[in-house]
């Protein structure tokens, strides 16, 4: 039996890398690499190929879900943990038992028009949304497929 299509979020700041970066990739494809949060990468480790998810600009003006992405990897180790010169080495991490992951994602489409963080919050529908709890910081998180829909007709207008 196939495993149902999954739905996500994740978060990047703009200044480091952004929805625009992504359709500038080769292929419109990168690794979602230095995420360092046990939750999040376990969450990266659950993604399939064809899973969908929205890309959200964090530490923006405004915070806003900017477009859509599409899994095309299952998670696998991710080497700036063991460069001791990159911002994301973890001196810690065993190379036998790597500790952290990524994923490749690769641009479906970039919304016509920015959904800010304030404007989902307006939306009853998404009251249950992990993106619009209290404390929520998770960079990697998941979306049901309900939220998802809805979000898409909040896009398409």
């Amino acid at each position: 039996m196939l495993n149902a299509r999954q739905y996500w979020l994740m978060k990047s700041e703009p200044l480091v890398f952004s929805i625009e970066d992504l359709v500038r990739a080769p292929k419109r494809t990168t690794s979602w690499d230095g995420v360092r949060n046990y939750q999040a990468r376990n969450f990266m480790r659950a993604m399939q190929p064809g899973d969908q998810v929205l890309f959200y600009h964090s530490n923006a003006n405004p915070p806003a879900i900017v477009g859509i992405a599409e899994v095309t990897a299952t998670a696998y180790p991710d080497p700036t943990q063991f460069e001791r010169r990159h911002k994301h080495f973890d001196p810690a991490s065993d190379p036998k038992a790597p500790r952290w992951d990524m994923v490749d994602i690769r641009h479906v489409r970039t919304f016509d028009a920015p959904i800010s963080l304030d404007s989902l919050r307006m939306e009853k529908a998404l009251a249950g949304m992990a993106l619009l709890q209290k404390g929520s910081r998770l960079s990697v998180q998941p979306v049901t497929k309900g939220e998802w829909e809805y979000i898409l007709k909040l896009a398409n207008g």
